[in-house]
């Protein structure tokens, strides 16, 4: 059946929920961080595949804008998985979908609009210069919109972001662990004041950081309560119940990927450290980020953890 949770999914929810086999979508006043049933399998979409298309949705008595893009053949009654892309500090979602490129897989491709914070420039929450506005509770209320539409497959829904967006992808691996299957941040600027982390289960990250990144350094900024990057997957690690050493290999050079062995349950942390990067979205090719290729593609490796991470 189209949309259908797996089993175990079905079994959590229920568990989580009391009265029912599957959660209703997340109420005005809370977060839905447990599998939410898609409803949206057999309907048309209601705007043409293939291309990108603006959206709103309301989230807090805000009206919220997102970009959408379909696979040029989508099939309504075939789940797809979903990736959620936010966009960096004083960016767009047209940005981040031209940065990260995941419109051009098989999967429903999502691009969040950030609203403009204090210093009069688009954020997230989470950081020192965000709107007051609950980013968490938007991010819930976009995905029950979606499911409700589209369909897609609960199981596989991913989030991903660069910079300010990858320290909300950070806040979100906290807050919907039990929701979203895998977090992809890039160049994350992780502040302190997204809170703190108590995630409801162990959950998989996959993190790229250049070296070279004057704007969010790898060794962290203390005057901004920045944390060394190190320190913050130390951090994930014990959180996921990993062994606290991980295992490095170089996959091609100028890179050292991590990856940490024995986490609880389905949970995963990888790392790639990027030798000499700057505050960028890796990729072999001169991108919006820079005129400067780097040595490795983030996205194709991004998709691949993603693709081996569902919720089952």
């Amino acid at each position: 059946m189209p949309g259908r949770l797996p089993r175990w999914l079905a079994a959590f929810t229920a568990a989580a929920a009391l009265t029912t086999a599957f959660a209703a979508p997340a109420a005005a006043a809370g977060v839905a961080d447990h599998p939410v049933r898609t409803t949206g399998c057999g309907r048309p979409a209601g705007f043409p595949a293939g291309v990108t298309t603006t959206r709103h949705v309301t989230s807090g008595g805000l009206e919220r804008e997102y970009t959408v893009h379909l696979p040029a053949h989508y099939n309504p009654r075939r789940p797809y998985p979903l990736v959620l892309s936010f966009h960096g500090h004083k960016r767009t979602s047209q940005y981040q979908e031209e940065l990260s490129g995941f419109s051009a897989l098989d999967a429903i491709a999502v691009y969040p609009q950030g609203l403009i914070g204090t210093d009069g420039e688009s954020a997230w929450t989470g950081a020192p210069y965000s709107a007051a506005a609950d980013d968490v509770l938007f991010t819930g209320d976009l995905l029950d919109a979606l499911q409700r539409t589209l369909c897609v497959d609960a199981g596989r829904i991913f989030a991903a972001g660069k910079s300010n967006g990858g320290g909300f992808v950070g806040v979100l691996a906290c807050r919907l662990a039990s929701r979203i299957a895998a977090f992809a941040p890039v160049s994350g600027a992780f502040y302190p004041q997204g809170g703190a982390c108590h995630p409801s289960r162990p959950v998989p990250i996959l993190d790229f950081h250049g070296t070279a990144d004057t704007t969010i350094p790898y060794t962290g900024n203390p005057a901004k309560g920045l944390p060394a990057i190190p320190d913050w997957l130390a951090a994930w690690s014990t959180r996921d119940g990993c062994r606290p050493d991980p295992v490095s290999w170089t996959p091609v050079d100028g890179v050292v990927a991590e990856k940490w062995l024995g986490c609880d349950g389905r949970a995963a942390l990888e790392h790639y450290r990027v030798e000499g990067a700057g505050h960028v979205w890796p990729s072999t090719r001169p991108n919006n980020d820079s005129a400067t290729p780097t040595v490795i593609d983030a996205t194709p490796v991004v998709w691949r953890f993603f693709c081996t991470h569902p919720l089952r």
